[in-house]
């Protein structure tokens, strides 16, 4: 074999053994069970950032995957903070991929749960010493979650990606405004009676999915948290981040909450879709990268976060 063969055959083993050095699992011991994630820390000397990656809602993992779309987005997010020599955690939520065995019934689970572990979190990182501070980012529904761990001490700053910037329920008026008027009329007193903390046994069929029994719990305690409250009440550095062709959450969002923080700062970033990738404001061509795993997310928004951190 070649001196250059054996250079190229070190070379490469060289980048697996820091993949693997840099990348490793950690598990949050949890009374209902552990909690999957992935600790990536950059391969440097002294203390680094360390940011939580809150993910957003449904079945998604630390990926930013669920069993219906792969994009990566979550784990793009990581690397790239990476690579900027910030280190990150991303996790699976209970129920979800690898953490399915800490899953709460449905019945039971409220948001105060997705609540509590990222402050466990917080709690079991601030004792490792390889970081200099620990910062909160939310995603979507996870930058609703992510501003109320972040009241915590212990967080030096937050970010919202794509955050909702009106309470939950007027969020969900909001989208079935685009409904047949049937759907609309039925819908509203039960969104009601939910706001008030009342559930709603005699669910229409066409409407089950959305507010069926067991889910209701959860809606309850979702809907009392107005984003709105809960970012005015940080007393921290807020970061708040929207993409222009985002067609779940709107710019209108970005900017109640920039106005209801008058210390954050607002930052629109042209061409990023909700899952952070570059996509036109299309519907259809918006939605198709949400299946795309290899495609980037964009390097703007990497670039402003860590202007932010650091």
């Amino acid at each position: 074999m070649s001196k250059h063969i054996v250079l190229l055959v070190f070379f490469f083993l060289s980048l697996i053994a820091t993949t693997q050095e840099v990348s490793h699992a950690i598990v949050l011991e949890t009374q209902t069970g552990n909690i999957h994630g992935t600790l990536l820390t950059p391969k440097i000397q002294g203390k680094v950032p360390l940011v939580i990656i809150i993910a957003g809602s449904g079945a998604t993992d630390r990926n930013g995957n669920n069993p219906m779309m792969k994009n990566n987005s979550l784990r793009m997010l990581a690397e790239g903070l990476h690579r900027n020599n910030i280190a990150s955690l991303r996790y699976d939520k209970r129920g979800i991929a690898e953490s399915k065995n800490a899953g709460i019934s449905e019945e039971d689970l409220k948001i105060e749960n997705y609540i509590a572990d990222v402050n466990s979190w917080i709690g079991l990182l601030i004792r490792d010493k390889r970081f200099s501070e620990i910062i909160i980012l939310g995603h979507s529904e996870g930058s609703l979650i992510g501003m109320v761990a972040a009241r915590s001490n212990d967080i030096s700053k937050f970010i919202s990606i794509a955050g909702a910037g009106e309470s939950a329920g007027n969020i969900i008026r909001r989208q079935l405004k685009d409904q047949p008027q049937i759907i609309l009329d039925q819908s509203l007193p039960i969104i009601k009676k939910l706001e008030n903390g009342e559930t709603e046994d005699n669910v229409p069929q066409m409407l089950y999915s959305l507010f069926r029994p067991s889910v209701q719990p959860y809606m309850i305690s979702w809907f009392k948290y107005d984003p709105k409250t809960e970012v005015k009440k940080l007393d921290k550095p807020v970061l708040i981040i929207q993409g222009d062709t985002d067609i779940q959450v709107s710019m209108k969002d970005a900017d109640l909450l920039a106005m209801s923080n008058p210390n954050s700062t607002k930052i629109i970033i042209e061409g990023m879709n909700h899952i952070m990738k570059e996509s036109e404001v299309d519907r259809i061509k918006n939605l198709q990268t949400y299946s795309l795993p290899n495609l980037p997310i964009m390097e703007e928004l990497i670039k402003k976060l860590s202007e932010f951190i650091f």
